[in-house]
């Protein structure tokens, strides 16, 4: 399985999301590549956010004031006027009124992608349309969101790919497989990696003993115990050298050598030598790298920005960030100044000029001063105020600052 990605971490709202920990990843459930930024997209998430308290959870709006009395086992984000929910063991959706528009009767759900749900029904994937009804019956061991058209499903072992009529367009023959990223997909075959076309037809064939999927036309391949990168036709457009190497981000791939890292561009050339114990993609122009034990940021130069002194240094995905001092978190600027004071158990991401925090388990929302909002009282929150769906890379879909954790280098959840 893929071994180490890094700081772009997936946390869940259920346990049958995919995770991705911070320098690890499991490709057996397939999570969002390390360093990659994604876009954001025009469909919205409304103004709903959901909360924990007395064990149920529910709905509060902007106010704090309940929208949808706590009355769930769990409880997802609303997307497009739909949001999935648990009511005893079940899990159906609901509307923004908190009437049921599917019932409970799913043993798992996801949201809608492209018109299209995967839900779980015993131990079986599939998939159902807005109104609930199945459009593709459960059949599969496992299987995964609509991307690109298609979408990887698992049956007797193997993986494959269907589209939306549930007919199978490259037959169930890999060992393990990406969804389709780039045009292309990322498959093993044995304990080889190579990379098939939307038809099944080897683009490049395989023969990497790691690989990540493809992006803006460049893969980063394993051969035998050295990292480098090929395009789309499986040409080396990066000779194998490194030790460590991971996707691309704003331009620049960080890569370990002799144990130190540094940063190549998309021509294999240093951007910034070897240098760091540690180091995640570029966000916002800045990346956080590591010396000893402590944590800082410099620019595309390589020049130190905001020197180390930080436990832990989230990526630069909103103007502030939030970073751990002393064992609290608080949020600096890029210039490295704390804007709100470490004192925080757990603080996520800023969106929109809010964001979670967690003191002595309760959560509650702040604003960008470090002034409550909304006071903690919550044994759960997430931050859905006016939230953006998000289109990841390897799974290709994500929603930024939906953590359970907040452990601010925690920034993505997958949705499968």
């Amino acid at each position: 399985m893929k071994k180490t990605f890094a700081y772009i971490t997936v946390t869940v709202l259920v346990v049958a999301l995919s995770f991705v920990a911070y320098r690890g990843f499991n490709k057996t459930k397939i999570g969002t590549a390390k360093g990659v930024v994604a876009a954001e997209s025009t469909r919205h998430t409304d103004t709903l956010a959901a909360v924990k308290i007395g064990g149920k959870w529910g709905y509060i709006d902007k106010t704090g004031k309940y929208a949808i009395t706590p009355q769930f086992e769990a409880a997802r984000l609303f997307l497009d006027g739909l949001a999935e929910v648990k009511l005893g063991n079940k899990w159906g959706y609901i509307n923004e009124t908190g009437k049921f528009v599917i019932n409970p009767q799913f043993d798992k759900a996801f949201p809608l992608v492209d018109g299209l749900a995967l839900v779980k029904v015993r131990d079986k994937d599939g998939y159902i349309d807005k109104t609930g009804k199945f459009v593709i019956d459960p059949q599969f061991d496992d299987a995964y969101s609509f991307t690109d058209n298609l979408a990887l499903v698992k049956l007797g072992g193997k993986y494959g790919y269907i589209d939306k009529t549930g007919k199978y367009v490259i037959d169930p023959q890999f060992d393990n497989a990406f969804p389709v990223t780039d045009g292309l997909a990322l498959v093993k075959l044995g304990n080889k990696w190579g990379y098939v076309d939307k038809t099944g037809k080897y683009i490049v064939n395989p023969k990497y003993d790691d690989a990540f999927p493809f992006m803006d036309g460049l893969a980063t391949v394993k051969l035998g115990k050295k990292w480098g990168g090929i395009d789309k036709t499986g040409k080396y457009m990066i000779n194998p050298q490194f030790d460590d190497a991971f996707i691309f981000a704003e331009g620049l791939a960080a890569i370990n050598l002799g144990g130190k890292w540094g940063y190549i561009d998309k021509t294999g050339k240093y951007a910034i030598y070897p240098q760091f114990d540690d180091a995640s993609d570029f966000a916002g122009d800045l990346a956080s790298v590591q010396f000893g034990d402590k944590n800082g940021y410099i620019d595309k130069t390589g020049k130190i920005v905001i020197k180390p002194q930080f436990e832990y240094a989230a990526p630069f995905l909103a103007d502030i960030t939030p970073a751990m001092s002393k064992g609290k978190w608080g949020y600096i600027n890029k210039t490295g100044k704390f804007v709100v004071n470490p004192q925080f158990d757990k603080a996520s991401t800023p969106y929109k000029g809010l964001a979670v925090t967690a003191i002595g388990g309760k959560y509650g929302y702040i604003d960008l001063t470090g002034k409550y909002v909304i006071q903690p009282q919550f044994e759960d929150a997430f931050l859905h105020f006016d939230g953006v769906f998000f289109e990841g890379s390897a799974l290709k879909f994500g929603y930024r600052n939906f953590q359970r954790r907040l452990g601010g280098n925690e920034e993505w959840e997958i949705v499968r």
